[in-house]
């Protein structure tokens, strides 16, 4: 199966939309807890646990937001989709699956 750069590129772009989309939601769910809210210390515990979640989510979509950035800056180079540790070529797959990814499974 050879790769299609122009159907990895929109899926690029159509995955940092959905990344950018996540990343809002995430940042309206990690605002800070009022304490002046009257709510119970379990629930209020609750709500941190629930915030701590959420922050951890965040900067895990917001460093895909930035690899997904490179892939796209990246995606007209001669070697896109060569694995950068053992130069062989990322399945297609791989790539379609996560195109931010610059190694093969092998080397990931």
């Amino acid at each position: 199966m050879e790769l299609d750069k122009k159907e990895v590129k929109k899926l690029i772009e159509n995955e940092i939309k959905n990344v950018q989309s996540n990343i809002l939601e995430l940042k309206d769910l990690t605002k800070p807890i009022s304490p002046e809210n009257s709510i119970g210390r379990i629930s209020r515990m609750d709500a941190i646990n629930n915030k701590s979640i959420n922050e951890a989510s965040l900067r895990k979509a917001e460093e895909k937001l930035s690899k997904l950035k490179v892939a796209l800056s990246k995606i007209d180079d001669k070697d896109f989709g060569i694995c950068v540790r053992c130069l062989k070529p990322i399945p297609v797959g791989r790539i379609m699956l996560m195109p931010q990814s610059n190694k093969c499974v092998n080397c990931a």
